[in-house]
């Protein structure tokens, strides 16, 4: 009997998972980030809304790449590994990883984070606010 409980339990749990990392429907938002061009492009209902410069991880600090969804969202978080650095408008993504908001505006358009993707913060901001009202589960990220 424990055995079709445990197996009912998983069975839900991959579909869970497997609803998350779907494809992204008509009404999802999409930010689509160019490692290669440091853009991030959001669209919402396939229309693109905003194409804003970005600064992705420097030589050494990587940003993954990949298909994400937001785990977790805060309107300002400081970094515990570099120097309590304040990340405004943070949505982490993928372990330590996040888009946020930073004060470095001139190298934006250019790769000089530790893996985050950095945005102007009043753009981090319009992105956080977005997903307050829509839902961060909205929110696919693609990152090439």
């Amino acid at each position: 009997m424990n055995y079709w409980k445990i197996s009912a339990l998983l069975s839900g749990a991959t579909i869970f998972m497997f609803s998350l990392m779907g494809p992204a429907s008509a009404d999802d938002i999409l930010a689509l980030v160019n490692v290669s061009n440091q853009t991030m492009i959001v669209k919402k209902d396939g229309k693109t809304l905003y194409h804003w410069k970005v600064s992705t991880g420097r030589k050494g600090y990587a940003t993954p790449s990949g298909t994400y969804r937001p785990v977790r969202m805060h309107k300002m978080w400081r970094s515990r590994k570099y120097d309590n650095a304040p990340m405004p408008y943070a949505i982490f993504y993928n372990q330590g990883y996040a888009i946020h908001g930073t004060s470095y505006v001139s190298r934006l358009g250019s790769p000089a984070s530790h893996g985050c993707i950095r945005l102007k913060t009043a753009n981090a901001e319009i992105l956080y606010k977005m997903l307050l009202k829509e839902g961060q589960e909205n929110l696919k990220i693609v990152i090439k």
